[in-house]
């Protein structure tokens, strides 16, 4: 394992976490750390030459849609399912005096 992770590193961590972590735990979190980190440096070894970075795993083309009016409901209709209406409005509780 070339990535040693230091007693001082997972103690920032958990302050940075607001965890509070046993001996036993400190420990595992050292050995986990180390690993991702070490997986991390392989990665690293790969030939990414000609790789074009991505931004999405699946192709995006235009994700934005034309807004179309799809129903014809009137304002009366919406207003049946209303609890309460006032002049062709909704009526809301009141959040402030």
């Amino acid at each position: 394992m070339a990535n040693v992770i230091s007693d001082e590193t997972i103690e920032y961590v958990g302050i940075l976490s607001k965890l509070e972590l046993s001996d036993a735990e400190k420990e595992q979190a050292k050995k986990d750390m180390g690993s991702m980190l070490d997986y991390i440096d392989k990665l690293g070894e790969l030939n990414t030459e000609g790789v074009e970075p991505m931004s999405h795993v699946f192709p995006v083309r235009n994700v934005f849609r034309e807004d179309i009016v799809t129903n014809g409901d009137t304002r009366e209709e919406l207003l049946k399912n209303a609890p309460e209406g006032k002049d062709g409005m909704f009526v809301v509780p009141k959040t402030f005096e």
